[in-house]
């Protein structure tokens, strides 16, 4: 209970970078006093710094509430359809590259086995700041197994191997891409959003007060395999008539009559960049007018956000798009719908939400008394 207050403040400062002393107070409600010995107990335990903020007229100066520099870090790893990249993060969600490559036909063990290496890099370097390991993975996850990466066809990959030394937490590029939407994106200070991601394929994530329904096997989002699609086209998931593939790269060739292309993603950018209205366009970005109409129906949220493909989709064909989802959907939606709106942290959302879910579970209050309670830690080196 003595953390709980702490909890509280950490994380604002994480979702809100630069906030003032007096801003974080008022917003939690703390008295002077409780605020006081709450930001001494965290600059004492190198959780935060103060820094003096600029007047803004009479009275005393507040100052503006900062990570530490030797705060704990949060290593995010990145399994996209055809790359990988590791990246490190601290609690202002200011971020790190530290290593990408290719995945190719690689088996899932040598693939996880580089990205590992340079996890490790990380580790040691930080001097025990790491806390956590966050993927953010283009398939199917359940806790730390990837259940299902349809783009690669790899199933049943335990993810904890690439650092059992620390805690290790996965999630969909999805739900996580919308994570980062609803914490500090375009669905902030909504009570419902829904957001998609369109790739390889299509994804998302309902999300409630900010956190994501994942389902009874933490499955849940997987919107792109409902039966949107024509039935007649079998998924690499197993099922057919999957929504995914009719608003994708691979749906634009093969209603253009071009071969699939071998990198589907690249194909589809490049197509819709051209501002060319084809057929194929118009007929993707109604696709995905409509089925974005269906979940409104089910889902009735104040906002959808979209990423990836998806807003170069509705850019290209307007018209085609606005037309699938007034037609789509139900009367009572139709007069007042939810808008839409591209997302703000673009192909850097499931990253960013990783960050997210990596400093809430850093920020729990066993997880800072524990902190608290080592020795202090150097500056991570490099």
């Amino acid at each position: 209970m003595r953390w709980a207050t702490a909890s509280e403040l950490l994380r604002l400062v994480h979702r809100e970078p630069g906030i003032t002393r007096r801003t974080a107070g008022e917003q939690l409600g703390l008295s002077s006093g409780t605020l006081a010995e709450t930001v001494g107990r965290l600059r004492d335990a190198s959780l935060l710094t103060e820094t003096r903020a600029a007047a803004a007229g009479p009275g005393r100066p507040t100052t503006i509430l900062e990570p530490h520099p030797r705060g704990p870090l949060v290593v995010v790893v990145e399994l996209r359809a055809r790359d990988w990249a590791v990246s490190s993060g601290d609690l202002a969600g200011h971020t790190t590259p530290v290593a990408s490559g290719a995945i190719g036909d690689e088996p899932p063990a040598r693939v996880l086995d580089e990205v590992a290496t340079h996890v490790h890099d990380v580790l040691r370097a930080s001097a025990g700041r790491v806390r956590a390991v966050v993927v953010a993975a283009a398939g199917t996850v359940s806790g730390t197994r990837l259940v299902q990466f349809t783009v690669r066809g790899w199933t049943d990959v335990e993810l904890s191997v690439l650092a059992p030394e620390v805690t290790v937490l996965a999630g969909n590029d999805a739900t996580l891409g919308g994570f980062a939407e609803a914490w500090t994106g375009a669905a902030r200070e909504h009570a419902v959003a829904l957001h998609l991601m369109v790739t390889e394929g299509l994804g998302g994530v309902l999300l409630v007060d900010g956190q994501p329904v994942r389902g009874a096997r933490g499955r849940g989002g997987e919107f792109g395999h409902l039966p949107f699609g024509d039935p007649r086209l079998a998924c690499p998931c197993g099922a057919h008539g999957c929504w995914g593939r009719t608003v994708d790269g691979e749906a634009l060739a093969r209603l253009a009559g071009h071969p699939r292309p071998t990198d589907p993603e690249g194909y589809a950018r490049a197509t819709l960049r051209t501002g060319e209205r084809s057929a194929a366009v118009e007929d993707v970005a109604g696709a995905l007018g409509a089925g974005i109409a269906g979940l409104v129906n089910a889902h009735d949220p104040d906002v959808v956000t979209i990423a990836g493909l998806a807003p170069l989709v509705r850019a290209a064909a307007p018209d085609a798009f606005a037309r699938a989802y007034d037609r789509g959907l139900m009367l009572t939606n139709r007069d007042a719908p939810p808008p839409i709106r591209d997302s703000v942290h673009g192909d850097r959302g499931p990253a960013r939400g990783a960050l997210n879910l990596g400093f809430t579970h850093l920020t729990e209050p066993d997880a800072l008394a524990e902190w608290a309670a080592e020795p202090a830690r150097p500056a991570a080196r490099g």
